[in-house]
């Protein structure tokens, strides 16, 4: 086991060290955000892993785990989109309703179990999906409102309403929020073998039952984005003064 870690960690440096030197090479900003960020997972996946391991069949610890994940995923949007409680009270709502509609549907049809174990799999891959929407179609409503500030303001002198102003932006966003997702469910199996179909085949499942799961989940995916796109964009897309640009 001490074997596989050393080649673990040597692997995972020299990608990181790939990575950090393409990008400074490059003279990109924020070049080191990579290597932490794999850092931190790192020690996130192993602290998970070993507080996993005794408590995926209890029902309880699963549900503290997705809320834990719940929280962070949040959290990691509405920092992205400039931290405010009310910005974090807006991007948890929304992922909520996508989170909960997806799952709700994936489990009371039977299309999976609903099973500790499952939740907590199926769970933490669609939070993952609803994180990552959430922040793209944040970012780019609030980049794009500030770019187009004069049309949108033309709106507003006009007499529209900051909801109307910024409507043609927000369908743009919420479209190019759904791009990722998309191409991958479209692309899996030509392009990408997805982590739940490699995972399950190497539990053991056949490929045709990890399959199975496996459109499950991108399904699940795509229903929890384009809800929790959808209830962002329209709790954030009334404005009435210029937006500041996302932090990168």
């Amino acid at each position: 086991m001490s074997e596989t870690l050393l080649r673990t960690a040597a692997g995972v440096l020299v990608l990181v060290v790939i990575t950090v030197t393409v990008l400074a090479a490059a003279r990109v900003p924020r070049r080191w955000a990579p290597g932490w960020a794999v850092l931190r997972g790192a020690v996130q996946l192993a602290a998970i892993s070993l507080v996993l391991r005794g408590v995926i069949g209890e029902a309880r610890w699963v549900g503290a785990a997705v809320a834990v994940m719940f929280a962070v995923a949040a959290t990691t949007v509405a920092r992205r989109l400039g931290f405010t409680w009310r910005r974090l009270g807006l991007v948890a709502a929304a992922m909520a309703a996508g989170v909960l509609l997806a799952l709700g549907a994936a489990f009371t049809t039977g299309a999976v179990d609903p099973t500790p174990r499952y939740v907590l799999a199926l769970g933490g891959i669609v939070i993952g999906g609803s994180m990552t929407t959430a922040t793209l179609a944040g970012r780019r409503l609030l980049a794009t409102t500030q770019a187009r500030w004069p049309e949108v303001e033309g709106w507003l002198a006009l007499g529209a309403a900051p909801r109307q102003a910024t409507a043609a932006i927000a369908r743009e966003a919420a479209g190019e929020a759904l791009v990722p997702a998309i191409d991958q469910t479209r692309t899996t199996g030509l392009v990408t073998l997805p982590g739940a179909f490699v995972g399950a085949i190497f539990g053991g499942a056949s490929p045709l039952e990890a399959g199975r799961f496996q459109i499950v989940v991108l399904a699940a995916i795509l229903a929890a984005g384009s809800v929790t796109a959808v209830l962002l964009l329209h709790a954030l897309a009334p404005v009435r003064t210029r937006p500041q640009p996302p932090a990168p």
